[in-house]
């Protein structure tokens, strides 16, 4: 997750006081690998079962050292700490399955949120499986996740897209393939190039309706609601700063009318009448009996 913990002094504080009234239970834990999500900014956001697995585990392997120190230290958790990170994923991974097959417990964190979610993880979780290793999810904070609550889309459907490509010509590539997706649709961006992907996504998706957070749990977390077109407006007045999560809404689902039937047919009728009428009829959502009626008038020469 592309965040950090710039959590205030009263969040360090009100840490403190928990890590005091709830004390991390520092218990053998299973051997396995633990993905254990942590604050994407407010400290108290971690769970209580979070660090009992950070204090229980022989080993807690981090993107940055550093960052996981201060959540560590803030709830006085003294554990072994590695670096696991993109350039240094091929050594560390043969390590960290012989430690797990040995009977070890492995905690494996990210900067901030939940590991596995822009991040190496992935290739570790990947190859612990393979290895038929255990697996354990410490759910908790999710950048993704609390950007999809706060735009007001719809969540009945979404999907988590990532970072697109910091080049325009690649990232209108990935956005095209993106667009016919009826679902919300969840990005990470940085706040340098916040205005050309904006511009990005309007001329390709259209001017659909999307937020941008930034900064979330943090003390200047800000949500923006509109159009791209709005919110573009918006950043070339007031350019955002710190981590970004955009929320796009989603593809509208396209009326196939008699018109647009006949002429998705037209087109496929070379492949035959029954293949041709199967396949508008899944596109379209309209019965394949009523398609395939169309498609044989067409092929006949009659009017549908």
């Amino acid at each position: 997750m592309p965040s950090d913990l710039k959590s205030n002094h009263a969040d360090r504080n009100r840490a403190r006081e928990d890590a005091q009234s709830f004390p991390a239970q520092r218990e053998k834990l299973a051997a396995g690998l633990y993905l254990v999500a942590t604050p994407i900014g407010n400290l108290r956001d971690i769970t209580l079962r979070a660090l009992d697995v950070l204090a229980g585990a022989d080993r807690v392997y981090a993107e940055d050292t550093r960052q996981t120190g201060k959540l560590l230290a803030a709830y006085d958790i003294k554990a072994s700490m590695t670096a696991y990170h993109d350039h240094n994923v091929a050594g560390r991974i043969p390590q960290i399955l012989e430690q797990i097959e040995s009977g070890e417990a492995i905690a494996l964190v990210s900067d901030a949120g939940t590991p596995l979610v822009s991040d190496p993880g992935f290739k570790l979780a990947r190859a612990a499986a393979d290895a038929g290793l255990d697996i354990i999810p410490v759910p908790g904070a999710s950048a993704a996740l609390a950007g999809l609550l706060t735009s007001a889309l719809p969540s009945d459907r979404f999907m988590f897209a990532g970072f697109l490509p910091a080049k325009s010509a690649a990232r209108k590539t990935a956005l095209t393939q993106l667009s016919d997706i009826p679902a919300t649709l969840i990005f990470f961006e940085a706040g340098t190039r916040i205005d050309k992907t904006l511009a990005d996504m309007r001329d390709v998706l259209g001017d659909r309706p999307a937020a941008l957070a930034r900064e979330l749990t943090k003390t200047f977390e800000e949500t923006r609601r509109g159009t791209l077109s709005e919110l573009l407006t918006g950043v070339a007045d007031d350019p955002p700063r710190g981590e970004i999560v955009l929320i796009i809404g989603g593809a509208q689902a396209q009326v196939w009318d008699d018109a647009r039937i006949d002429a998705a047919l037209r087109e496929r009728l070379g492949d035959g009448v029954k293949r041709a009428a199967a396949e508008i009829a899944t596109l379209s959502g309209r019965p394949k009996r009523d398609v395939y009626a169309r498609a044989q008038a067409l092929k006949d020469g009659r009017r549908p």
